[in-house]
Formats: structure tokens, C-alpha cells, sequence
């Protein structure tokens, strides 16, 4: 977090009193380039994504290497299905970044469908209400037969304007699921659209101490910032236990180890030691799970490039606009069993917390604690490389926002003075703070 000095710091500030007051931070604020701590590779190519932690030893590239190889496999018969949305983890997470909004019958689908039921008994404690014969997730493939359902996917558009007359259209996802066999979902079933997000520096979120997620929540807004942000509190089905959720677009999950599990069992209907067979056995041996566990857990993060004047102000501003107030700039890891991960002070942009960003964004379908309207800040560390890895990839949970400028307007509840700070701001404030964004 900034200095009270430079929290109060105005956007029209004099451009030669600006100057001097960023060169007396230094360049990418004491140290904010190494966004990844010891693990940020200097690369921010086409592929910066698909880095091995700088600070592995030769044992752990090798382990690294062997992990990459069930990510990166196109899963097939019998290992695969017989539902499933895609048959390789690579296939959704392209360059190990975001997935598309592609879905639907006669492709690979990149996102797909969470649903549940608002009444009924959930299969694990507090959990979302599984609809019958279809679960929490809608697979749209099939390896024999018929898939479960057919999506049919439009865009919806409308304008905002800011502050200075500028308009701009903004859109949301509209779909209409069909069951392709047997019984028609029940009318009160709850959607959620998703993409697939950024791999990069999970393992080091995976390190970053309970206690510090503690310490950021304000579930209460007891400092009356209008910010609350809260823990999710999820089942994890190794401990058999409630604890705090931290990945997912609404921090459902509580551990790499269960995420990846996950995405085999209900991505591409491999089952694992986490996800078995109900006779106990399982398609992922033990290996290829700790393996791919073991690569997503340690793929690098970017170093930042280099800000100029622009950019400079722009990270200024990130801090007194209320960005950085759920994108909490700096988190220092804690213990972890990668040796690589621990103690590493890093730059993610993120609380790890689930906020309320407002009926707008909202999906209404509650995941364990989180609300349809909350979601997990998600992290920006790369996300100045988005769009190189994935040209015309987009941003936030459903893609709907083609820019992060899009993605900003679209936020409400708890960000809707940032967002207003953003809207109503002049050009060159709103374009200082992409710039800064940029360099992420």
C-alpha cells in the first residue's frame, strides 16, 4: 500500500511536481517489477506464460517438465468421459492463460456452465445444490452417444458513458441450455457462465498464509471504507473438513492439489485419488495428478516492464482511485512443500477475498459462502500480456469485457466508487491508469 502522501495525491497534479515525486519512488515502485519474487522470469513474449519458476533447482525442472506433459495431453478413451467439456487442460488454458467464451455443440468448449438448484441438499457440506442427473456442471461433449446438453450463446449490448461524453458499449452473455437426452433442467435452476483463468503464480497464492487472508478480510467494513471483502469458507474432500477457499472466480476451491483434481473429474471425466470411481479406483494415477499439481503449481510469473512517465502516474492512481484497496498490491508467502514458493515477497494484485461487485456482474448462483454477486478478486500480476498470449482473449469471469477499461465499468457494489472514479475521470487519467496496467 502507498504512503498517505501519495494516496491523497490528485490526477491533475502539476506535471513537474508529478515527475518528482515518482522518480523519488523509483522505477516500478522499489521492487514491483519482480512480481513474482525469486520465481519472475524476464520474458513478456507470446510465451511468458509457459515458464518454469526462475528459482527451481534441476530436480524440480525436471519434475516440472514431467508435469507438463498430462497439462498439455489431449486426454482420450477410456480416460476420458464419457462427458466432458475438453479434453486437455491446455485446451482451456491457452499458453497457460485465460480460456475463450467458446462453447456449444460441434466444438471444443473453452468455458463452461456451473449450475445448481437454490433448495435442496448439496453432496458436500455448505456446497452449491446439485441438479439432479445433471450435478454442478454441464458437459456439452460426449466420447460416445449424446452429450448432456447443447448451448446456444448470443451477446447482448448497451452503452455507458463517461464522464466527458464518451460512450461505450459494453456487453453481457446470453445463453439457452437444452438437455439433448432424458429429463429438461428444472426451471429454477441457477447458472453460471465461466472462463478458464490465468495459471501464472498459483503455487505462490497456494503460499500465502491463512492468516494474512484473515487480516485483509472485513467482512463487516469495521474501517467503514466501504470495502468488505470476506472469506469463503469451502469442502475440501482430502481433510474431509470445512476451510478457507482461495482459486476459482469465487474462491471455491481450497487447494491446488483439489482445483486440478477438479478440472480432471468435471473439465474431462478423469477421475483421481481426490475424485475416485465409486469402487475406489481412478483413471489419473497418482503420479500424473502430483505431477500436473506440481507443474500449475510452479509456472512463473512475468517480471513487469518497464513504466514510463505515464504508466508511473498511472500506479498512483491504481492506489487513489481504490483500486489497490481489493487488488492489494504486495503479499509475502509463508511455508509451503515447494521450497521454491516460501518466503517470497510478491506482486499479484489480489485479497484472495470474495467482494461484492453488484447485481450487474452477478450470475445469481451462490457458491458455498459466496453470494451470486461475489467474487474473488482476481489477480492482475500479467495481465499486460492478456492479449498477446491470447489475441482477442478477454477479461473477467464470463468474458464479457473485451478491454480492461470494459472490465472497470463493469464493476458496481463494493468497487462502484472506484468505478466512478474511473468513469468520471479525464482521458489522460483514465489512459495513465491502462498504461500502468499495461506494464503488469
Amino acid at each position: 500500500m502507498m504512503s498517505g502522501t501519495l494516496r491523497t495525491l490528485r490526477p491533475e497534479l502539476a506535471p513537474v511536481a508529478l515527475v518528482a515525486l515518482l522518480a523519488s519512488c523509483g522505477d516500478n515502485q522499489a521492487g514491483e517489477d519482480r512480481q513474482g519474487g525469486d520465481t519472475t522470469v524476464d520474458d513478456r513474449s507470446t510465451v511468458a506464460y509457459r515458464h518454469a519458476a526462475a528459482n527451481l533447482t534441476k530436480p524440480q525442472r525436471s519434475r516440472f517438465q514431467a508435469g507438463r506433459i498430462p497439462f498439455d495431453f489431449p486426454w482420450r478413451v477410456p480416460e476420458l468421459g464419457p462427458l466432458f467439456n475438453n479434453p486437455a487442460c491446455l485446451g482451456c488454458h491457452a499458453g497457460n492463460g485465460r480460456g475463450t467464451t467458446l462453447i456449444g455443440s460441434g466444438v471444443l468448449s473453452q468455458a463452461l456452465i456451473r449450475v445448481s438448484l437454490p433448495d435442496g441438499t448439496p453432496d458436500v457440506p455448505g456446497g452449491p445444490v446439485p441438479v439432479p442427473r445433471f450435478g454442478t456442471q454441464l458437459q456439452d461433449h460426449a466420447t460416445v452417444g449424446e452429450p448432456e446438453v447443447t448451448v446456444a450463446f448470443a451477446w447482448i449490448e448497451s452503452e455507458v458513458a463517461y464522464g466527458d461524453g464518451e460512450l461505450v458499449t459494453l456487453r453481457e452473455p446470453r445463453f439457452t441450455v437444452e438437455a439433448v437426452t432424458g429429463d429438461a433442467l428444472p426451471p429454477e435452476t441457477q447458472y453460471s457462465f465461466r472462463i478458464a483463468s490465468p495459471l501464472i503464480g498459483v503455487g505462490l497464492l497456494e503460499a500465502v498464509p491463512e492468516s494474512t487472508l484473515r487480516a485483509l478480510a472485513d467482512p463487516d467494513d469495521a474501517d467503514g471504507d466501504g470495502i468488505s471483502g470476506r472469506l469463503n469458507v469451502v469442502w475440501d474432500p482430502v481433510q474431509q473438513a470445512s476451510v478457507v477457499g482461495r482459486f476459482g472466480w469465487k474462491a471455491n476451491t481450497s487447494t491446488l492439489d483439489i482445483q486440478v483434481a477438479g478440472a480432471f473429474a468435471h473439465d474431462m471425466g478423469i477421475t483421481s485419488r481426490v475424485f475416485p470411481e465409486p469402487d475406489g479406483s481412478h483413471d489419473a494415477s497418482d503420479e500424473e495428478l502430483a505431477d500436473t499439481v506440481f507443474y500449475s503449481s510452479t509456472i512463473a510469473v512475468p517480471a513487469a516492464a518497464a513504466r514510463d512517465e505515464d504508466a508511473l502516474r498511472g500506479r498512483l492512481l491504481f492506489d487513489e482511485l481504490g483500486c489497490a484497496s481489493c487488488h492489494v498490491p504486495t503479499l509475502v508467502t509463508g511455508t509451503h512443500a515447494i521450497s521454491a514458493l516460501v518466503e517470497q515477497r510478491i506482486h499479484p494484485y489480489t485479497d484472495l477475498l470474495i467482494h461484492d461487485l453488484g447485481d450487474r456482474l452477478g450470475d445469481a448462483r451462490p457458491d458455498f459462502l459466496a453470494s451470486g454477486s461475489e467474487w474473488r478478486t482476481p489477480p492482475l500480476w500479467g495481465i499486460g500480456l492478456a492479449q498477446l498470449i491470447l489475441p482477442g482473449g478477454t477479461f473477467l469471469h464470463d468474458g464479457r469485457a473485451r478491454t480492461l477499461a470494459e472490465a472497470i465499468l463493469w464493476h458496481g457494489g463494493e468497487a462502484i466508487d472506484a468505478r466512478e472514479a474511473f468513469r468520471t475521470a479525464s482521458r489522460e487519467v483514465r489512459a495513465a491508469l491502462l498504461a500502468f496496467l499495461a506494464t503488469l
